[in-house]
């Protein structure tokens, strides 16, 4: 875990293009408070679960504050990612390390994987991950009476693509549509499909081998991530003004 600088000239901060994340290893003590430095600004960490988790709530009000509530939330439910509520033991932790403040209630917690995911959606440039030439994720959907496909991520250029194709009609699909499109098994069970958000696809496609290798599983993560709603895109000047209204707070 990151150990709390000191010293630091708050004038000149080193700010970075990429999330700075050190990933914990071992003697992780229940609610141990730390701190993880990210795209450039401290955010507070604590343990919860044997994780390392960091403060949603503070990202939201540093790194994303140029964005509201419902888009931070609408992206986080869009990638997938789940918040663990604090208990108030943990909240009055997070208040004393100056992460919420006084008047917080509640107060969501998610993976440094996660933040870094969150934030690179609305932060970093969204370039496919590096990926071996034909390579293709095997996913699978069970909307409707389910289908299964190859998503071909050279094909993914834009949120319309046509980038995904059928195991058993070989056609293709973009993601927002494939979820549409299904077959008929003597296996499958029909599920009513979720038509009122056209990124729902992100919920429902999902990796065929659930045992799939972590190199995998972040490459997919990544993929998801691209074209997720929204064009506004923020510079690195930007987050070093984010960075100065922080500490000047």
């Amino acid at each position: 875990m990151d150990p709390i600088p000191a010293g630091r000239d708050p004038s000149s901060p080193p700010i970075s293009s990429k999330p700075e994340l050190s990933y914990p290893t071992t003697n992780l003590k229940p609610n141990q408070v730390g701190e993880t430095v990210l795209y450039g600004i401290p955010i507070v960490s604590l343990v919860i679960d044997g994780q390392e988790r960091l403060c949603l709530a503070q990202i939201s009000n540093t790194l994303l504050k140029n964005y509201s509530y419902n888009e931070i939330h609408n992206r986080r439910v869009a990638l997938g990612i789940t918040c663990v509520q604090c208990t108030p033991v943990q909240l009055e932790i997070l208040r004393r390390a100056g992460a919420m403040p006084i008047s917080s209630r509640r107060c969501g917690m998610i993976t440094k994987r996660e933040a870094e995911r969150l934030c690179k959606s609305f932060l970093g440039a969204h370039s496919p991950p590096k990926l071996p030439e034909n390579f293709a994720f095997d996913v699978s959907h069970e909307c409707a009476w389910g289908s299964r496909g190859s998503f071909i991520p050279a094909r993914y250029n834009s949120s319309r693509a046509k980038c995904i194709k059928c195991t058993y009609c070989n056609m293709y699909f973009s993601p927002n549509k494939f979820i549409f499109h299904s077959h008929r098994t003597p296996e499958s069970k029909y599920t009513q499909p979720d038509a009122a958000n056209f990124n729902s696809w992100r919920r429902h496609l999902k990796l065929t081998d659930k045992g799939s290798a972590e190199d995998v599983l972040h490459a997919w993560e990544d993929v998801k991530a691209m074209f997720n709603g929204g064009s506004r895109k923020r510079t690195l000047p930007v987050v070093e003004n984010v960075y100065r209204a922080y500490i000047n707070d």
